[in-house]
């Protein structure tokens, strides 16, 4: 029940809420809606005001939610001085989201798709939602495909649908970042440009610039675009078997002509971490967030050539 607003305390906007806390909108409605989680102020023309209480309340939720607590626990766990028994319900509740999506891919279903996807994104934060379904799923994925089990039909099916989904998110992302610009690609022969945008959107979310330029993008362009849009680094992204060539020659070749960083992420930087690091690069493996951390840090320090590290 809504209490009466109290002059003396600040009540903010759903809008800011959302800024301030990274949770949007769709996820704070169903948090209140379907759990109860939270009861913002109601204004008389119905819309809500959240209090300072209401938004430390919704951190809370949201690590409680990052330390694996499923949504439909966190009640509970809010009560309770621990929170380690919730853990096996979140696994339990990402692999079903999971099966829900592959079953989709199998049988070519948009809507079941459509359904799996959003639920996940109406309950959770993106972040989480990316770590917790859409990377596994990719492996999940990539594994059926690598042995026979999928086909090509069934990556074409989901590729597009992803494509649509996190390009539009893209493209319709929230505020202007001012952080460092990074030019992002995938690596030669990489034809897969869905783990690209999903670290776009991530470094967008953690304040970077991108520009994305997609599958496949030939080494030797890179210093050129590198001059005309003045990035502080350059992010490859990849999940293939690279070849000889683009190791040992393309990529020492790229470190030798740019003055900026180059990072490698993907599977591609978890197998070949000594290779990419012998050409100059530096591997940030297959973990978005620790990644970007990986990434802030090193531009931290090249951007004061004082603290610049040696690779």
């Amino acid at each position: 029940m809504n209490t009466e607003l109290d002059n003396s305390t600040a009540h903010y906007p759903i809008s800011t809420v959302s800024a301030l806390t990274g949770i949007n909108p769709v996820t704070l409605r169903a948090w209140e809606r379907r759990y109860g989680l939270i009861q913002p102020h109601r204004t008389d023309k119905g819309h809500r005001l959240y209090s300072a209480s209401d938004i430390e309340r919704i951190k809370q939720i949201l690590r409680l939610v990052n330390e694996g607590i499923s949504i439909g626990q966190v009640r509970d766990a809010l009560q309770s001085s621990s929170s380690v028994a919730g853990a096996s319900s979140s696994d339990d509740t990402w692999n079903t989201y999971l099966s829900r999506m592959v079953a989709a891919i199998e049988h070519f279903d948009e809507s079941g798709l459509e359904r799996a996807y959003n639920e996940a994104m109406s309950l959770y934060p993106v972040e989480i939602v990316t770590r917790q379904l859409l990377i596994p799923l990719l492996t999940e994925l990539g594994d059926r495909w690598q042995n026979a089990t999928g086909s090509v039909a069934e990556e074409h099916f989901f590729g597009v649908y992803m494509r649509n989904k996190l390009g539009a998110r893209f493209h319709h992302r929230q505020g202007k970042p001012r952080g460092p610009r990074l030019l992002a690609a995938c690596l030669p022969g990489e034809l897969h440009e869905l783990g690209l945008l999903l670290f776009g959107l991530a470094a967008h979310d953690r304040g970077f610039q991108v520009i994305l330029l997609g599958a496949d993008m030939p080494l030797a362009e890179l210093p050129l675009v590198v001059e005309r849009t003045k990035c502080d680094a350059i992010v490859l992204s990849g999940s293939i078997k690279p070849s000889p060539e683009l190791l040992a020659e393309q990529l020492p070749e790229l470190v030798k002509r740019v003055a900026v960083p180059v990072f490698v992420g993907g599977t591609t930087a978890t197998n070949y971490t000594d290779e990419i690091t012998r050409a100059g690069a530096r591997s940030v493996g297959n973990d978005l967030t620790l990644g970007l951390r990986d990434i802030d840090r090193v531009l931290g320090a090249f951007d004061n050539p004082s603290k610049k590290e040696i690779n």
